[in-house]
Protein backbone atom coordinates (compact mmCIF):
# COMPACT_ATOMS: atom_id res chain seq x y z
CA UNK A 1 0.00 0.00 0.00
CA UNK A 2 1.08 3.43 -0.77
CA UNK A 3 0.67 6.11 2.37
CA UNK A 4 2.35 9.32 4.03
CA UNK A 5 3.91 9.59 7.23
CA UNK A 6 4.35 12.65 9.00
CA UNK A 7 6.49 12.93 11.93
CA UNK A 8 9.78 11.12 11.65
CA UNK A 9 11.54 11.38 14.97
CA UNK A 10 12.78 8.04 16.18
CA UNK A 11 9.66 6.09 16.31
CA UNK A 12 8.40 7.38 13.49
CA UNK A 13 11.70 7.39 11.24
CA UNK A 14 11.56 3.86 12.06
CA UNK A 15 7.97 2.48 11.35
CA UNK A 16 8.84 4.34 7.70
CA UNK A 17 11.48 2.22 7.56
CA UNK A 18 9.68 -1.25 8.76
CA UNK A 19 6.68 -0.22 6.37
CA UNK A 20 9.23 -0.04 3.20
CA UNK A 21 10.91 -3.15 4.14
CA UNK A 22 7.53 -4.97 4.05
CA UNK A 23 6.90 -3.50 0.55
CA UNK A 24 4.84 -0.15 1.50
CA UNK A 25 5.69 2.39 -0.40
CA UNK A 26 5.70 5.89 1.98
CA UNK A 27 5.85 9.66 1.49
CA UNK A 28 7.26 11.49 4.45
CA UNK A 29 7.37 14.96 5.88
CA UNK A 30 8.98 16.14 8.76
CA UNK A 31 8.89 19.81 9.69
CA UNK A 32 12.64 19.58 10.27
CA UNK A 33 13.84 18.95 6.60
CA UNK A 34 17.28 17.06 7.40
CA UNK A 35 14.87 14.38 8.92
CA UNK A 36 12.65 14.13 5.63
CA UNK A 37 15.76 13.72 3.66
CA UNK A 38 17.65 11.28 5.55
CA UNK A 39 14.57 8.78 5.21
CA UNK A 40 14.16 9.66 2.06
CA UNK A 41 17.64 8.27 1.02
CA UNK A 42 16.72 5.13 2.26
CA UNK A 43 13.90 4.57 -0.53
CA UNK A 44 10.82 6.77 0.30
CA UNK A 45 9.46 9.98 -1.63
CA UNK A 46 9.75 13.42 0.28
CA UNK A 47 7.50 16.16 0.72
CA UNK A 48 8.19 19.68 1.30
CA UNK A 49 5.02 20.60 3.01
CA UNK A 50 1.47 18.92 3.50
CA UNK A 51 0.06 20.08 0.71
CA UNK A 52 2.88 18.34 -0.97
CA UNK A 53 2.65 15.22 0.77
CA UNK A 54 -1.26 15.40 -0.10
CA UNK A 55 -0.50 16.03 -3.84
CA UNK A 56 1.73 12.72 -4.46
CA UNK A 57 -0.90 10.18 -2.71
CA UNK A 58 -3.14 8.84 -4.75
CA UNK A 59 -6.57 8.94 -3.48
CA UNK A 60 -8.14 7.64 -1.98
CA UNK A 61 -5.39 9.08 0.32
CA UNK A 62 -3.74 7.49 3.71
CA UNK A 63 -1.99 9.43 5.97
CA UNK A 64 -0.30 8.14 9.58
CA UNK A 65 0.61 10.83 12.20
CA UNK A 66 3.35 9.94 14.66
CA UNK A 67 3.31 13.48 16.45
CA UNK A 68 3.23 14.65 20.18
CA UNK A 69 -0.30 14.33 21.46
CA UNK A 70 -1.70 17.67 22.27
CA UNK A 71 -1.47 20.88 20.06
CA UNK A 72 0.82 19.41 17.67
CA UNK A 73 -1.70 16.58 16.30
CA UNK A 74 -4.50 18.71 16.64
CA UNK A 75 -2.62 21.43 14.29
CA UNK A 76 -1.82 18.75 11.74
CA UNK A 77 -5.41 16.82 11.56
CA UNK A 78 -7.03 20.33 10.73
CA UNK A 79 -4.76 21.13 8.74
CA UNK A 80 -4.88 18.01 6.81
CA UNK A 81 -8.87 18.28 7.19
CA UNK A 82 -8.88 21.22 4.61
CA UNK A 83 -6.56 19.22 2.25
CA UNK A 84 -8.14 16.10 2.23
CA UNK A 85 -11.20 15.01 0.58
CA UNK A 86 -13.91 12.48 1.14
CA UNK A 87 -12.52 8.79 1.38
CA UNK A 88 -9.41 9.86 2.84
CA UNK A 89 -7.85 8.27 6.10
CA UNK A 90 -6.03 10.12 9.09
CA UNK A 91 -4.44 7.38 11.65
CA UNK A 92 -3.06 8.89 14.55
CA UNK A 93 -0.70 6.90 16.32
CA UNK A 94 0.70 9.18 18.72
CA UNK A 95 -0.62 8.99 22.83
CA UNK A 96 -3.52 11.36 21.71
CA UNK A 97 -5.81 11.53 25.06
CA UNK A 98 -9.23 9.59 23.76
CA UNK A 99 -11.31 12.12 24.26
CA UNK A 100 -9.88 14.21 21.64
CA UNK A 101 -10.20 11.26 18.80
CA UNK A 102 -13.81 11.45 19.76
CA UNK A 103 -13.78 15.42 18.83
CA UNK A 104 -11.88 15.44 16.11
CA UNK A 105 -13.44 12.20 14.58
CA UNK A 106 -16.69 14.19 14.61
CA UNK A 107 -15.28 17.02 12.73
CA UNK A 108 -13.69 15.14 10.10
CA UNK A 109 -16.62 12.63 9.49
CA UNK A 110 -18.49 15.82 8.47
CA UNK A 111 -15.46 16.29 5.40
CA UNK A 112 -16.21 12.63 4.53
CA UNK A 113 -12.78 11.45 6.17
CA UNK A 114 -12.51 8.56 7.80
CA UNK A 115 -10.65 8.68 11.60
CA UNK A 116 -8.72 5.99 13.13
CA UNK A 117 -6.49 6.38 16.33
CA UNK A 118 -3.86 3.37 17.09
CA UNK A 119 -1.75 3.16 20.15
CA UNK A 120 1.70 2.18 19.18
CA UNK A 121 3.63 0.55 21.71
CA UNK A 122 7.46 -0.93 20.84
CA UNK A 123 9.72 2.23 21.43
CA UNK A 124 13.10 2.63 19.50
CA UNK A 125 13.44 -1.14 19.26
CA UNK A 126 9.94 -1.55 17.23
CA UNK A 127 11.88 -1.65 13.82
CA UNK A 128 13.12 -4.96 14.43
CA UNK A 129 10.92 -6.37 16.45
CA UNK A 130 7.68 -4.94 15.58
CA UNK A 131 5.27 -2.79 17.56
CA UNK A 132 2.33 -3.34 19.52
CA UNK A 133 -0.94 -1.97 18.10
CA UNK A 134 -4.43 -1.20 19.84
CA UNK A 135 -6.76 0.26 16.84
CA UNK A 136 -10.16 1.94 17.37
CA UNK A 137 -12.39 3.85 14.48
CA UNK A 138 -14.39 1.90 12.01
CA UNK A 139 -14.78 -2.06 11.14
CA UNK A 140 -14.56 -1.54 7.38
CA UNK A 141 -12.04 0.75 7.74
CA UNK A 142 -9.30 -0.46 10.22
CA UNK A 143 -10.25 -3.64 7.77
CA UNK A 144 -8.99 -1.73 4.59
CA UNK A 145 -5.86 -0.77 6.20
CA UNK A 146 -4.83 -3.93 7.24
CA UNK A 147 -2.07 -4.51 5.51
CA UNK A 148 -0.32 -2.33 7.00
CA UNK A 149 -0.79 -3.28 10.58
CA UNK A 150 0.10 -6.08 9.65
CA UNK A 151 3.65 -4.90 9.05
CA UNK A 152 4.12 -3.20 11.50
CA UNK A 153 3.26 -5.71 14.13
CA UNK A 154 5.81 -8.16 15.23
CA UNK A 155 4.03 -11.56 13.92
CA UNK A 156 2.63 -14.97 15.41
CA UNK A 157 6.14 -15.93 15.58
CA UNK A 158 7.61 -13.03 18.20
CA UNK A 159 6.57 -15.13 21.45
CA UNK A 160 4.88 -18.81 22.06
CA UNK A 161 1.59 -18.91 21.70
CA UNK A 162 -0.81 -19.08 24.49
CA UNK A 163 -2.70 -22.38 24.76
CA UNK A 164 -6.19 -22.89 24.18
CA UNK A 165 -6.26 -19.82 21.86
CA UNK A 166 -8.32 -19.90 18.51
CA UNK A 167 -5.77 -17.71 17.09
CA UNK A 168 -6.87 -13.91 16.16
CA UNK A 169 -5.16 -10.64 15.08
CA UNK A 170 -4.09 -10.37 18.60
CA UNK A 171 -1.48 -13.05 18.16
CA UNK A 172 0.21 -11.29 15.46
CA UNK A 173 0.63 -8.06 17.60
CA UNK A 174 -2.10 -6.01 16.15
CA UNK A 175 -6.02 -5.41 17.47
CA UNK A 176 -9.15 -4.06 16.47
CA UNK A 177 -10.23 -2.78 20.22
CA UNK A 178 -13.71 -0.81 18.82
CA UNK A 179 -14.75 2.48 18.11
CA UNK A 180 -13.19 5.68 17.85
CA UNK A 181 -10.88 6.19 20.54
CA UNK A 182 -10.79 2.55 21.94
CA UNK A 183 -7.39 2.22 20.97
CA UNK A 184 -6.12 5.17 22.34
CA UNK A 185 -7.66 4.31 25.64
CA UNK A 186 -6.51 0.92 25.85
CA UNK A 187 -2.59 2.67 25.35
CA UNK A 188 -3.31 5.22 28.19
CA UNK A 189 -4.18 1.79 30.44
CA UNK A 190 -0.81 0.58 28.74
CA UNK A 191 1.72 3.14 29.85
CA UNK A 192 0.22 3.49 33.17
CA UNK A 193 1.18 -0.26 33.84
CA UNK A 194 4.64 0.79 31.87
CA UNK A 195 5.61 3.72 33.87
CA UNK A 196 4.39 1.77 37.26
CA UNK A 197 7.19 -0.99 35.91
CA UNK A 198 9.75 1.61 35.35
CA UNK A 199 8.98 2.75 39.20
CA UNK A 200 9.37 -0.51 39.96
CA UNK A 201 12.62 -0.95 38.40
CA UNK A 202 13.86 2.10 40.20
CA UNK A 203 12.61 1.69 43.41
CA UNK A 204 14.44 -1.80 43.23
CA UNK A 205 17.59 -0.94 41.88
CA UNK A 206 18.15 2.01 44.17
CA UNK A 207 17.61 -0.92 46.91
CA UNK A 208 20.65 -2.74 45.33
CA UNK A 209 22.18 0.79 45.27
CA UNK A 210 21.58 1.31 49.43
CA UNK A 211 22.81 -2.10 50.55
CA UNK A 212 26.14 -0.91 50.05
CA UNK A 213 25.46 0.71 53.75
CA UNK A 214 24.59 -2.49 55.28
CA UNK A 215 28.42 -3.72 53.63
CA UNK A 216 26.90 -5.26 50.86
CA UNK A 217 29.39 -4.56 47.73
CA UNK A 218 26.51 -5.79 45.58
CA UNK A 219 27.49 -6.56 41.53
CA UNK A 220 24.39 -3.95 40.15
CA UNK A 221 25.37 -3.69 36.76
CA UNK A 222 25.76 -7.57 36.38
CA UNK A 223 22.52 -8.17 37.96
CA UNK A 224 20.49 -6.62 36.00
CA UNK A 225 22.13 -7.95 33.25
CA UNK A 226 21.72 -11.73 34.82
CA UNK A 227 17.73 -10.93 35.34
CA UNK A 228 17.36 -10.19 31.70
CA UNK A 229 17.54 -14.11 31.37
CA UNK A 230 15.10 -16.15 32.53
CA UNK A 231 13.70 -13.97 35.73
CA UNK A 232 10.01 -13.61 35.69
CA UNK A 233 10.50 -9.61 35.89
CA UNK A 234 12.91 -9.65 32.72
CA UNK A 235 11.42 -7.01 29.89
CA UNK A 236 11.93 -4.71 26.90
CA UNK A 237 12.32 -2.05 30.05
CA UNK A 238 14.93 -3.79 31.58
CA UNK A 239 17.54 -4.00 28.58
CA UNK A 240 18.32 -0.11 28.42
CA UNK A 241 18.02 -0.40 32.64
CA UNK A 242 21.38 -3.09 32.05
CA UNK A 243 22.83 -1.35 28.75
CA UNK A 244 23.13 1.82 31.10
CA UNK A 245 24.57 0.34 34.08
CA UNK A 246 27.17 -1.17 32.49
CA UNK A 247 28.51 2.29 31.16
CA UNK A 248 28.08 3.86 34.50
CA UNK A 249 31.01 3.65 37.19
CA UNK A 250 30.69 1.60 40.09
CA UNK A 251 28.72 1.47 43.31
CA UNK A 252 31.14 3.38 46.24
CA UNK A 253 33.99 1.85 48.04
CA UNK A 254 33.32 0.72 51.68
CA UNK A 255 36.28 0.68 54.19
CA UNK A 256 36.86 -2.88 55.56
CA UNK A 257 37.78 -1.61 59.21
CA UNK A 258 34.50 0.31 60.10
CA UNK A 259 31.92 -0.18 57.46
CA UNK A 260 31.75 3.60 56.48
CA UNK A 261 30.99 4.42 53.11
CA UNK A 262 33.69 6.20 51.26
CA UNK A 263 31.77 8.44 48.51
CA UNK A 264 34.11 8.10 45.57
CA UNK A 265 32.23 11.37 43.76
CA UNK A 266 33.09 14.20 45.28
CA UNK A 267 29.22 15.60 44.33
CA UNK A 268 28.02 12.48 46.77
CA UNK A 269 30.96 13.91 49.67
CA UNK A 270 29.34 17.28 49.53
CA UNK A 271 25.98 16.27 49.60
CA UNK A 272 26.35 14.28 52.35
CA UNK A 273 28.01 16.88 54.37
CA UNK A 274 25.11 19.44 53.69
CA UNK A 275 22.43 16.25 54.81
CA UNK A 276 24.45 14.51 57.60
CA UNK A 277 22.37 15.73 60.91
CA UNK A 278 25.64 15.77 62.44
CA UNK A 279 26.93 18.83 60.68
CA UNK A 280 23.84 20.68 60.83
CA UNK A 281 24.39 23.70 63.59
CA UNK A 282 21.56 26.03 63.92
CA UNK A 283 23.24 29.80 64.49
CA UNK A 284 22.12 31.52 66.81
CA UNK A 285 22.09 35.66 67.71
CA UNK A 286 23.76 36.65 70.72
CA UNK A 287 22.02 39.37 70.86
CA UNK A 288 18.68 37.53 71.27
CA UNK A 289 16.19 38.88 73.40
CA UNK A 290 19.21 40.51 75.54
CA UNK A 291 20.05 37.08 77.25
CA UNK A 292 23.84 36.10 77.06
CA UNK A 293 25.05 33.04 75.47
CA UNK A 294 28.01 30.95 76.17
CA UNK A 295 29.35 28.58 73.56
CA UNK A 296 30.90 25.21 74.17
CA UNK A 297 32.47 22.44 71.86
CA UNK A 298 30.49 19.28 70.92
CA UNK A 299 31.22 16.01 69.48
CA UNK A 300 28.52 14.09 68.11
CA UNK A 301 27.96 11.06 65.94
CA UNK A 302 25.83 11.15 63.03
CA UNK A 303 23.39 7.83 63.66
CA UNK A 304 22.54 7.67 60.13
CA UNK A 305 26.41 7.28 58.30
CA UNK A 306 28.43 7.19 61.65
CA UNK A 307 30.48 10.28 60.80
CA UNK A 308 31.49 12.51 63.45
CA UNK A 309 31.88 15.98 63.69
CA UNK A 310 32.72 19.08 66.03
CA UNK A 311 30.11 21.85 66.32
CA UNK A 312 29.11 24.59 68.49
CA UNK A 313 26.22 24.39 70.66
CA UNK A 314 25.21 27.36 72.71
CA UNK A 315 23.52 27.46 76.90
CA UNK A 316 21.65 30.47 78.08
CA UNK A 317 22.88 31.89 81.80
CA UNK A 318 20.26 33.22 83.49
Amino acid sequence: MQLGMIGLGRMGANMTRRLMHGGHSCVVYDRAPAQTFAVAREGATPAESLEDLVRKLPAPRIVWLMLPAGETTGCAIRDLGDLLGRGDIIVDSGNSHYRDDLARAEWLSGRGIEFVDCGTGGGIWGEQRGYCLTIGGCKETVEHIEPIFATLAPGEDSVPRTPGREGNSAEKGYLHCGPTGAGHFVKMAHNGIEYGLMQAFAEGFDLLHSAARLGYQLPVADIAEVWRRGSVISAWLLDPTAAALARVPSLPAWKAESGIPVRAVGRWRRRSRQECPARRWRQRSLHDSGRKWTTRLARRSCRRCGSASEGTSTRVNR
